[in-house]
């Protein structure tokens, strides 16, 4: 009987022991060691363990949680910038037994209706995404807590694959080598900020990123990590018009009427209120204040500081007064902290974009945070497009004060393009030909010649907000009292821009290379592009006329020299894409049925006509040539310097080529006139119009213009040529595209038979002349034994072009 008694004992003293190393214990007993920060959500840092724990009090309320990159890698190649965002996303934390599981809700599809039913059944039709889990560390009074730890040290940013698809190399975390950093992790009633050092090892393959890493096997960041509490539901979403150059947000709302669309469409942009709404102009409840980086340098600050300024013209115009600021951040501040509307003044290895970014509520597009990257080298690729101008240095030491001030000025309008996004808008790449009516354009410096002749920076750039900015911010910002009709009211803002001449092309419609839109372009300037096209070519030639080593200081290396004449002598690069438009263009607008603006308009056929004209000028081999006494001043690059993409692309090795630069801005222009979509169109307009200039007369120019009488100059008899070679490679791509419009490749095929007709009545000439011929023939005959086979020769590319210009060390 003792002995029974005995393992009694023994089996619950077992069991008290169990339930005692179960039981999970009070946040209080767990965090006694750590150091407190109270805030949004009360998180511990335990010094020892290297942890932070995280206080969890709301269950099932949405939170906004967004990452970023605080500390990049600096190249812009790979794309990872210092204070670049990441992703924004609502989440929730819900608990299930000891686990609490942070999840997204899926609000691309909702119901919105006050029927539970309806609104639960679209939230199971469609997945939701569960971010983490956690295990339950502690609890007490309804709250748990939690190792945050583990979710802060992990490649949120998606470093590891970024590296991996820029073929950089194969990278992992190394949690050995990563930890918190205190520094940026801090505490606020609406937000909480959390940051950790991250390190990536691996084995580095490319040169990007071996040219900013230190150890390049070892690659260090800071991620940036906030939970932040979701505005109020007094924002009111105003709705999307394709017209009014705004971003957009949307969603499909399945609660939707059948006779209504299921998908909504609202314009992203910041909480704005009058005071008054009833005034005209009326102070805000509370006004948008923007912070610049307290890293840039002046006078680079305060032309920054200027631009942004620019935006309260707008404002002021849409019937706000002091509605928009601009400040230096405060000593001290988080530039990630969501409280910040941050102009980022950000430094890369290599010249790049800037980008303008927004933290956004998902449910309201409502914009919570702007976020604006400026890159630091752009203000550089101004100063050297000005450099290559003029003498820069005649004095020898010191630079010509205008081409600061060409820089400058140029900034100022960056700052104002790039905070213009976060506020909402979108790129209107149609404005220049109006006046240059926004900043949301991307302007080509418009350097002209004075009454004497002389290069002229005063018109470079303009100053101050557009027109067109000032009516898009009226769109999107203009207060509505009550008992107004806000649709009523936002169509006239739209019917009067249409009576007042704006025109609103953005992206999809600009950049694609066979783009059709005769107004929209990247880089142009003026009314009439082919116009603005002579206009860039004289003052490009008045540039190379006068080109010399003064445009470079004394003891700099005259290699240098290269840097200098690339964006001179394809100072017209932007403006021939621009004209290539005009060639099968088409007229037309976002158009709304009712207002009556352009949908499908074939452009006239003289316009084409003086288009393609001012095109084949860009292949007349005086324009190509470059001067002899430049030729004669550009050394090889000496030791220290080198190559670069920057530069030219050569065929003599280490030495100046000015043919193959000649051959680059060639196959320039004829990429963009014979893009198989614009010859498909081209084609389509004459079958529709037989009048119009068709595909046959646009080939015939072409080579009526390389087979022109040839010069004495052996020369410019090199540059002809070269001419009619990429000519030749153009047609035979074309072809033997199977990709392409049937009867683009059947014109093709019609000149090169006419080619080779040409070619077997030609006259010898002298031994370079006969050598050419027979390149000629030998294209053609290799294309005819196996045109599935046949690859044309690649040519020499253009040095790196937009964001326009090129870098300087």
């Amino acid at each position: 009987m003792q002995k029974y008694a005995l393992l009694l004992l023994l089996a619950l003293a077992s069991v008290t022991t169990t339930w005692s190393q179960d039981k999970t214990p009070t946040i209080t007993d767990k965090t006694k060691n750590s150091k407190a920060y109270t805030g949004y959500f009360n998180f511990y840092w335990d010094e020892k363990e290297g942890k932070i724990w995280l206080e969890i009090d709301k269950w099932d309320q949405e939170i906004l949680y967004v990452n970023g990159l605080s500390a990049g890698v600096g190249s812009n190649d790979i794309g990872l910038d210092r204070n670049q965002l990441g992703s924004d996303r609502i989440v929730r934390f819900v608990r299930i037994g000891p686990k609490v599981l942070m999840m997204q809700p899926n609000y691309d599809y909702r119901a919105v209706s006050n029927n539970p039913d309806e609104a639960r059944s679209v939230a199971e039709a469609f997945a939701s995404s569960t971010i983490w889990g956690f295990k339950v560390e502690a609890e007490e009074s309804g709250k748990v807590l939690v190792d945050f730890t583990p979710f802060l040290l992990r490649d949120a940013h998606g470093v590891a694959n970024r590296l991996r698809t820029s073929r950089q190399g194969s990278y992992n975390v190394d949690a050995t080598r990563s930890a918190i950093f205190l520094e940026r992790t801090k505490n606020f009633p609406k937000n909480s900020e959390f940051e950790a050092i991250i390190t990536f090892s691996g084995d580095p393959q490319g040169e990007w990123v071996r040219s900013v890493t230190p150890s390049p096997d070892a690659i260090t960041v800071r991620m940036h990590h906030s939970l932040i509490e979701l505005p109020d539901a007094n924002y009111k979403p105003r709705i999307y018009d394709p017209r009014a150059g705004y971003f957009m947000t949307g969603y499909r709302d399945y609660a939707t009427p059948i006779e209504q669309p299921v998908f909504k469409r609202f314009i992203t942009r910041h909480r704005l209120e009058k005071k008054d709404p009833k005034a005209a102009i009326s102070d805000p409840v509370e006004p948008i204040i923007y912070y610049l980086d307290r890293g840039a340098p002046e006078p680079i600050k305060s032309a920054l500081l200027e631009g942004a300024r620019w935006w309260n013209q707008a404002y002021e115009a849409a019937g706000y007064r002091n509605a928009f600021r601009v400040e230096v951040l405060p000593e001290g501040a988080d530039p990630m902290d969501v409280r910040y509307n941050l102009i980022n003044w950000v430094h890369r290895s290599t010249r790049g974009w800037s980008y303008g970014s927004s933290v956004t509520d998902p449910r309201t597009g409502e914009i919570i945070k702007g976020h604006v990257l400026l890159g630091s080298l752009r203000v550089r690729q101004d100063f050297l497009i000005a450099q290559g101008m003029i003498e820069a240095y005649e004095n020898g030491t010191n630079a010509d004060p205008r081409l600061k001030e060409m820089a400058l000025a140029r900034l100022r309008q960056l700052s104002a393009h790039e905070v213009g996004h976060t506020l909402g808008l979108a790129h209107n790449f149609a404005a220049s030909v109006k006046d240059r009516s926004s900043v949301m354009d991307y302007p080509h410096p418009m350097i002209t010649l004075d009454n004497q002749g002389k290069i002229d920076f005063s018109k470079a750039y303009a100053v101050g907000i557009g027109d067109w900015d000032k009516r898009s911010i009226t769109f999107g910002y203009q207060d509505f009292p009550d008992g107004v009709d806000e649709a009523a009211g936002l169509k006239k803002i739209l019917d009067d821009n249409i009576k007042m001449g704006f025109q609103y092309i953005t992206d999809e419609d600009s950049r694609a290379p066979g783009g059709a839109h005769p107004a929209s372009h990247l880089w142009d300037e003026g009314k009439s592009a082919p116009e603005e096209l002579r206009r860039i070519m004289q003052v490009r030639q008045k540039a190379l006329n006068g080109f010399s080593e003064k445009n470079i200081p004394v003891g700099a290396p005259m290699g240098t020299l290269e840097s200098v004449l690339v964006p001179v002598y394809l100072a017209h690069r932007y403006q021939v894409e621009a004209t290539a438009k005009l060639v099968a263009g088409v007229n037309y607008t976002y158009a709304v049925r009712g207002d009556g603006q352009a949908t499908n308009q074939m452009i006239d056929d003289a316009a084409q006509r003086d288009a393609l004209n001012a095109l084949i000028a860009t292949l007349d081999p005086q324009f190509l040539a470059i001067p002899e006494k430049v030729i004669a001043l550009i050394p090889p690059q000496p030791s220290g310097y080198r190559r670069d993409r920057e530069l030219f692309k050569v065929y003599t090795g280490l030495t100046f080529d000015p043919i193959a630069a000649a051959e680059s801005s060639v196959e320039h222009t004829l990429d963009m006139l014979l893009h198989p979509q614009r010859l498909a169109r081209l084609i389509e307009h004459s079958a529709r119009d037989n009048k119009r200039m068709n595909l046959a007369d646009l080939f015939d120019a072409l080579f009526s213009a390389a087979q022109k009488d040839r010069s004495p100059n052996n020369y410019l008899q090199e540059l002809n040529r070269l001419v009619e070679k990429s000519l030749l490679h153009h047609l035979l791509n074309l072809a033997g595209d199977k990709e392409i419009s049937q009867q683009v490749a059947a014109h093709a095929l019609l000149r090169i038979r006419k080619l080779e007709e040409d070619l077997s009545t030609r006259a010898l000439g002298d031994v370079n002349q006969r050598a050419h011929n027979e390149y000629l023939r030998e294209q053609l005959r290799t294309f005819r034994a196996d045109p599935a086979t046949f690859k044309v020769p690649a040519g020499p590319v253009m040095p790196d072009g937009a964001p326009i210009g090129c870098d300087w060390e």
